[in-house]
Order: C-alpha cells, then sequence, then structure tokens
C-alpha cells in the first residue's frame, strides 16, 4: 500500500474519533436555559447627533507650509515702489495659475524666430521666450540662457507698494 495513503486514511480515522457520541449535547441545554431565564436586558436609546458649523477652507492661494520660508531683514529690507505694480487690465496667461516653485528647465530650443525655453511642470513641458508670465506672482520670463531662466516677479511690500524680486529657474541635469 502507498504511503502517504495509509498516513491519510490514519489522519481520517483519527479524525472521526474525536466526534465521538453527537447525543451528549446536555451542557449547551443547560447553558441555553439559563440564558432564557436572565431578565431581558434594557436597550440603550440611539445618541443624539449634534451637527457642527461648516468650514470653508480660504488659503487655498497663500504660500504653502511646506516650502521654504523666506527670511526677512527688516533693516536690510528694500522698500517698494508706488511705480512699479502689477496691470491688472493685462489678459493672464495659462501657467499663471501655478507656483513658480513647481517649474522646472530641461532645456532650450531655437529657430528662426529666437529662442525658447522649455519648463517643465503644470502636467506637461512648455515652450516659453523672453517676455511670457509664469507663476502667481505676475512672474515675467526676462532672459533665458543654456543653463538658466531669469524671471522678475512682482510681489507687494506689505507697505502698499511693490517690489520687484528676481528669481532663477536652473537647468536640470539629466532629465
Amino acid at each position: 500500500m502507498n504511503p502517504i495513503r495509509c498516513v491519510s486514511m490514519v489522519v481520517l480515522l483519527a479524525g472521526l474519533a474525536g466526534c465521538g457520541n453527537g447525543n451528549d449535547v446536555g451542557d449547551l441545554d443547560a447553558f441555553m436555559n439559563e440564558v432564557r431565564l436572565r431578565p431581558p436586558g434594557k436597550i440603550e436609546p440611539t445618541p443624539t447627533f449634534r451637527s457642527y458649523p461648516t468650514f470653508t477652507y480660504n488659503a487655498a492661494n497663500l504660500r504653502s507650509p511646506f516650502s521654504r520660508q523666506v527670511r526677512v531683514d527688516l533693516a536690510g529690507q528694500k522698500r517698494g515702489s508706488r511705480n512699479v505694480k502689477p496691470d491688472p487690465n493685462r489678459a493672464r496667461q495659462y501657467l499663471e495659475g501655478f507656483n513658480i516653485e513647481q517649474f522646472e528647465m530641461v532645456g532650450t530650443i531655437s529657430n528662426a524666430t529666437g529662442s525658447f525655453a522649455l519648463l517643465r511642470g503644470a502636467g506637461g513641458v512648455h515652450r516659453l521666450k523672453v517676455g511670457d508670465y509664469l507663476g502667481r506672482n505676475d512672474g515675467r520670463i526676462v532672459a533665458i540662457s543654456g543653463s538658466q531662466v531669469d524671471v522678475v516677479e512682482i510681489v507687494p511690500d506689505g507697505e502698499g507698494a511693490w517690489l520687484e524680486r528676481p528669481r532663477t529657474i536652473p537647468l536640470k541635469e539629466h532629465s
């Protein structure tokens, strides 16, 4: 006889032997009689629902708390000019709806009409020229080189005037 078949028969017989007499349920009957004799329990009423006032999040256009903070030196802080201010009548470009920190320069391209920067961000790669705008602070591209894009943003100085802030977007190697 096959040894595996022999072992499986022994296991099957041991399992059936453990079943014993199926008519011995006296302890189960005693427990059920004890439960039936207990007085019925009281069901607690459902708790009342307290509604809370609604909350509207109004900080969507503020600086991200996860980006680096700009260190402010009050003594050496530049004063804004009343001559510098964003043009409220200018038509907004698509890339002005995104934070400038999410853009990275991935290359340049040139043709007969001029030189263009290739910036990745806002869901794709975008071709931009000098004079195009990007970022939420009226950032205007002022220069394009093979290694960086120079942008000038117009930001409030906190005293009712505006300040031009230069930024650079460096070329990201191996992108």
